[in-house]
Formats: structure tokens, sequence, C-alpha cells
């Protein structure tokens, strides 16, 4: 090995090591982050679904970001809601239905990273067979959950 390369990996393997966010330090004012362990799920009163709220509220006026887990066997019933409504399936398979006759069997299932759009006032059905299936739900409210009881 030539001596310039023989510096050049000395000086990367030494920056490798240092870490890279020795120095960083974020503005609260101006980026906030919730690590994944520090998420709070709370179950519903029937033990089907849990819920994490990340910004605002779903119950007031305003705009508001949640984490869903459809809990496996657990599908709405047919329901619309009063705004649209836009999701992001993190993990697992969830399940989407439309129109106001719940036929489970005819559902389509949509993997993690599929992006869904539900159009407000529309009827729909949605959850999880198998597997836990964990949504992302960002929208205005109020918004009505039918799940939730």
């Amino acid at each position: 090995m030539t001596r310039r390369v023989t510096m050049a990996c000395v000086v990367m393997a030494g920056l490798l090591l240092v870490p890279a966010n020795l120095s960083a330090q974020l503005d609260p004012k101006a980026v906030q982050f919730t690590k994944p362990e520090d998420i709070k799920f709370v179950k519903n009163a029937a033990g089907t679904q849990e819920t994490a709220v990340l910004f605002g509220d779903p119950t007031k006026e305003g705009p508001y970001v949640i984490r869903l887990r459809w809990l496996p066997g657990n599908m709405s019933q047919p329901h619309s809601h009063p705004h649209d409504r836009f999701f992001v399936v993190i993990s697992g398979t969830w399940y989407l239905g439309s129109g106001s006759k719940f036929e489970p069997e005819k559902t389509v299932g949509v993997k993690a990273g599929t992006y869904v759009f539900h159009k407000a006032g529309e009827m729909h059905y949605d959850g999880a067979k198998n597997e836990v299936a964990e949504i992302m739900v960002w929208g205005m409210g109020p918004a009505n959950f039918p799940n939730r009881q």
C-alpha cells in the first residue's frame, strides 16, 4: 500500500469511531421527536385495538396524528368519517372493504408501506385478520372512531 492510501485508511477508521451525534443538538422549539419505545399505546375497552396519539387530539377540532394497532380478528363494521383521513400501513396486513354491506371475506389486504385514503362521508370497513396491523392515521378532528368503545 502506498503511504497516501494507508493515511486515508487511518483517517477513515478514525472518523468511523467518532460518534456522529457527539455535538448534535436539536432546538425543541424547531424539532421534536418521540422514540418508538416512548410511544404509549392505550387498549380500547373492548380489547380489540390499541391507540397512540402522536399529535393533536382526534376528539377535538384541528389536525391530529395517531397510530393504531388493529389486533388479530378485529374488523370495524361499515361506517364513514366526517373528514378525509390519510393512512400509511406501518406493519402487518390491513384489510380494507368499501360499501355499507359488511363482507370481510371480500376485503383487500394491504401491506407495510401502503398509503390509503378514506374520503369523507364514504362507507368503508377495515381491520386485521391473522396478525397485528399497525397503521399511522392523520386527519382533521373531531373524528369518530367506531371501534373505540
